[in-house]
């Protein structure tokens, strides 16, 4: 059950058939963030035939923008999957969108304790239950210096170990050029170019079966990452730099 892929992903203002059934808030929700969208940006979209309509997933995305969740949950309600991200607990204090960011199913992720382990076990359940859950690896925008990808917190590999699901990675440009968390700058002028592709599932079968041991749940988070700068290399037409270690960098002497 797919559609073909290609630019014509951008221009499809409808919803995949076949997909997850959208409660009433979603809907609720599409109504008002789809035209925000198709103000703000201009889509270059690719690469839904990779998105199972069925079953569960988790959706590894690169963070480069405050800006980047709104044409992320664009593309992915388009795909027929509903977008149910794993986001920061402050979102849901927002006076009134809190709310409804809250009825349309998003996971509240809160920092250490025991709150962060509920977070993560509620996204498992979620994706057990054969829903989508969208995460973003680096757990904040990358703090590389242009924007490309940084090495990632290891709750999308504990993710995938408990539930066994594909992980698709979704790579996003553009929407450092609305806000751009490294320059600090803004700009909110209309039809902002957005390229958002999604690549086929990540082949992490080699952990298959293994135990959570930080060095395996490391590894395979370094492969997700990994995919997600080389999809962003092709993206860019450029040749990626190695995978940024924010740590390291942070550490003098040491080498990035």
């Amino acid at each position: 059950m797919t559609r073909g892929g290609g630019k014509d992903d951008a221009w499809y203002w409808g919803r995949k058939p076949g997909g997850d059934r959208r409660p009433f808030w979603l809907r609720v929700a599409a109504v008002i963030v789809k035209p925000t969208n198709m103000y703000m940006f201009r889509r270059d979209w690719r690469g839904m035939e990779n998105i199972p309509l069925r079953g569960g997933l988790i959706f590894a995305v690169n963070h480069i923008s405050h800006a980047d969740p709104m044409p992320v949950a664009h593309y992915v309600y388009n795909s027929g999957r509903n977008p149910r991200f794993m986001a920061k607990d402050g979102v849901f204090r927002i006076p009134v969108a809190g709310k409804i960011i809250a009825a349309t199913g998003q996971i509240p992720v809160f920092r250490g304790g025991a709150d962060a382990v509920k977070s993560l076990h509620a996204a498992i359940d979620i994706v057990k239950d054969g829903q989508a859950v969208i995460i973003y690896p680096e757990g904040t925008n990358t703090r590389q210096p242009q924007h490309w990808p940084m090495r990632g917190r290891t709750g999308v590999a504990r993710l995938a170990l408990e539930t066994g699901a594909p992980v698709i990675p979704i790579t996003v440009w553009g929407p450092q050029n609305v806000v751009n968390p490294i320059t600090k700058k803004k700009n909110f002028a209309p039809r902002r170019p957005v390229t958002i592709v999604a690549g086929p599932p990540i082949d992490l079968s080699r952990w298959e079966g293994a135990s959570a041991a930080a060095d395996v749940l490391q590894s395979m988070t370094d492969v997700v990452m990994l995919r997600l700068r080389d999809q962003l290399a092709e993206i860019r037409g450029e040749e990626p730099p190695p995978l940024f270690d924010p740590k390291a960098a942070q550490t003098p002497g040491k080498d990035e």
